[in-house]
């Protein structure tokens, strides 16, 4: 029997038939009246989702474009502090390295960062912090507001990756002091995999290197924004997406959506703990369980491939497993973007089945239904 498909990893997500149906609209020129105003309302709508009246720059390009045009286009530093607790803090410190000084503040996969070390570097010169918020490989959620306060006691530029927590989790990037922050679109947003935004406060500037790579110096972007352009040829249907995807979350509510994330990724929690399951990450005071995606402890009764596989094969659920040296040590639930409790209660059932069956599980659905009854 073929079951329709359910995408629940952190990213890409299952997108909306509205957007779907906003995408097969006929093309038009990106160099048009039109254009400009399907531009005008993404920017706009996306200052809301991070928190400031700063500029926003849309690239057509993934998560890890707008990462590169953030760390690159801002690298006039002389060392920059990288954190690295996951697979997308050590991809900033990657890409961080290529275009200055690194220091590379390295934790432990799943560990909480530790602010003391943050400090230090700050305090012996770096002139820059980079971090991920929302850290998806460990499903760990990084103290963004403490880091900044931090970094901005030493005046040092502060640059979030907020790939994977702006529009899904709170995120202020002016109350919080953050000079530069991104998003990638197949996110929170809910669309497909094609666009970043980056977020730019003034105080950026002063660290503008005018070596960054053509395609992605947000300097271009600046200058192009006035007329509510982008420099280089868009992905017009993507764009058409994203502002079909921000009306979804302005009908909403911004504060409604977080909520909903929040709860979503509270219920696939309390149905782990329920089911004698253990979370991955290991918090301290600062940080916190991510609200967009559960990282599980893979039960030893049972293998990454028969679990995953079989919930494939067999129900049409695709969750993740772990990434490089966490391979086959935990599994993410994605429960991010524009989905509801059946998609969240239909994934839960479908993971206990497979779980109970090889006794590394007991069953704790109704720990999920109760958090989830009242949405």
């Amino acid at each position: 029997m073929k079951f329709d498909e359910l995408l629940m990893i952190p990213g890409p997500v299952q997108v909306h038939s509205r957007i779907l149906n906003a995408m097969a609209r006929p093309l038009i020129g990106h160099r048009t009246p039109e254009f400009s105003e399907i531009m005008k309302r993404c920017t706009e709508g996306l200052r809301e989702l991070f928190g400031t009246k700063e500029d926003v720059y849309i690239i057509t390009g993934s998560g890890t474009a707008g990462m590169e045009a953030a760390i690159s286009t801002f690298s006039s530093v002389k060392k920059i502090a990288c954190i690295d607790n996951g697979k997308f803090g050590d991809r900033l410190c990657r890409i961080a390295s290529r275009y200055t000084e690194v220091d590379e503040l390295r934790f432990e996969w799943g560990k909480s960062i530790e602010l003391d070390k943050v400090e230090k570097s700050l305090e012996e010169g770096s002139e820059a912090v980079a971090f991920v918020h929302n850290e998806t490989s460990t499903g760990i959620l990084n103290p963004a507001e403490e880091i900044a306060r931090l970094a901005k006691k030493y005046s040092a530029l502060v640059i979030m990756d907020g790939i994977t927590s702006v529009g899904g989790d709170e995120v202020k990037m002016d109350e919080w002091g953050i000079d530069v922050a991104i998003v990638g679109s197949q996110k929170c947003l809910g669309i497909p995999p094609g666009l970043a935004a980056v977020a730019v406060g003034e105080k950026a500037w002063e660290f503008y290197n005018e070596r960054a790579p053509f395609y992605l110096d947000l300097s271009a972007y600046k200058k192009k924004l006035k007329d509510w352009q982008t420099p280089y040829t868009p992905a017009v249907p993507f764009f058409v997406a994203l502002d079909e995807a921000i009306k979804m979350i302005q009908e909403e509510g911004l504060e409604r959506r977080i909520e909903r994330h929040r709860t979503f990724s509270r219920a696939v929690r309390e149905w782990a703990i329920k089911a004698g399951l253990e979370l991955f990450p290991e918090l301290n005071e600062y940080s916190n369980y991510s609200n967009t995606v559960t990282a599980i402890k893979m039960p030893a009764e049972i293998t990454d491939s028969e679990l995953r596989g079989t919930l494939k094969k067999e129900y049409g659920i695709t969750i993740s497993g772990g990434q490089e040296r966490l391979k086959g040590k935990i599994f993410r639930i994605g429960t991010m973007g524009n989905i509801g409790k059946r998609e969240v209660l239909s994934t839960l059932a479908a993971v206990e089945d497979v779980l109970t069956r090889k006794g590394a599980a007991i069953p704790a659905l109704n720990a999920a239904v109760e958090i989830l009854q009242n949405l």
